[in-house]
């Protein structure tokens, strides 16, 4: 096995296992869950190099739009959460 796939692999283990680290801060698991996705886009796009085959190009692309939505959806999650803090801390005072 080359060493770039390892390096990968690493990548997504790590990303993964900060997701488990840190469960209750939203944006470190956004950031881990951004990089399990490039990993796996990584490995999608060295692995269609590799095969050769013309329908293997849309594999990689499929997880890039992938990728891109669910950035979306956790900014998305992220505004909508802060704009819910500042609503109770205005209350409070």
């Amino acid at each position: 096995m080359p060493i770039v796939y390892i390096n990968i692999i690493l990548a997504f283990t790590i990303s993964l296992l900060g997701i488990l680290i840190y469960r209750s801060h939203l944006i470190s698991s956004l950031l881990c869950l951004e990089g399990m996705i490039l990993s796996l886009f990584i490995i999608n796009t060295l692995i269609a190099l590799n095969m050769h085959s013309p329908l293997t190009n849309i594999v990689p692309i499929t997880l890039l739009v992938f990728a891109a939505c669910e950035a979306a959806v956790g900014l998305a999650l992220l505004v909508s959460i802060s704009n819910y803090i500042q609503n109770l801390s205005l209350l409070q005072c």
